[in-house]
């Protein structure tokens, strides 16, 4: 009588296989998405810096946290102004933690990867003047850092 199927030892040879290549697979693969991580973190900013403007137009100050600027829990008002999308107003959006604080003058962002070097290499600091700065480090970026040009 013959028996059809895989043993235990090809079985375990073709999943040490599969695992080496995903192994080797993995990091390149994270790594070409980081830019684009990068690129859509800094769009959110930009988006949060519209919704600024939109916001002290309304209520005649800048939101001092992001869930000001987000969906409402219920009517629509300065606690929930519903001109970001709730994944950014809750503070996290393509592999970034965003945060927005109040300032004597207005306003900042910052945006730092969850997991520095795996979601992204640079955190970006903004704030009323809406230039943008990075910094190439895990520490979180401020208004000393580099412009982004």
């Amino acid at each position: 009588m013959r028996r059809r199927g895989f043993t235990l030892v090809e079985l375990l040879v073709a999943v040490a296989i599969i695992t080496i290549i995903a192994s080797i697979v993995i990091p390149i693969v994270c790594k070409d998405i980081q830019p684009s991580r990068e690129a859509a973190a800094i769009q959110q900013i930009r988006v949060i810096h519209t919704a600024q403007t939109q916001y002290y137009t309304e209520y005649g100050r800048h939101a001092t946290m992001l869930s000001e600027l987000g969906p409402p829990a219920g009517e629509i008002g300065s606690n929930g102004a519903n001109l970001i999308p709730r994944d950014l107003a809750i503070g996290k959006k393509s592999g970034y933690l965003f945060q927005v604080r109040a300032t004597r003058g207005g306003y900042s962002i910052t945006a730092n990867p969850e997991v520095f070097g795996s979601s992204g290499r640079r955190c970006f600091y903004s704030d009323q003047t809406t230039v943008i700065h990075e910094n190439w480090g895990p520490e979180p970026a401020t208004a000393a850092n580099a412009a982004i040009k």
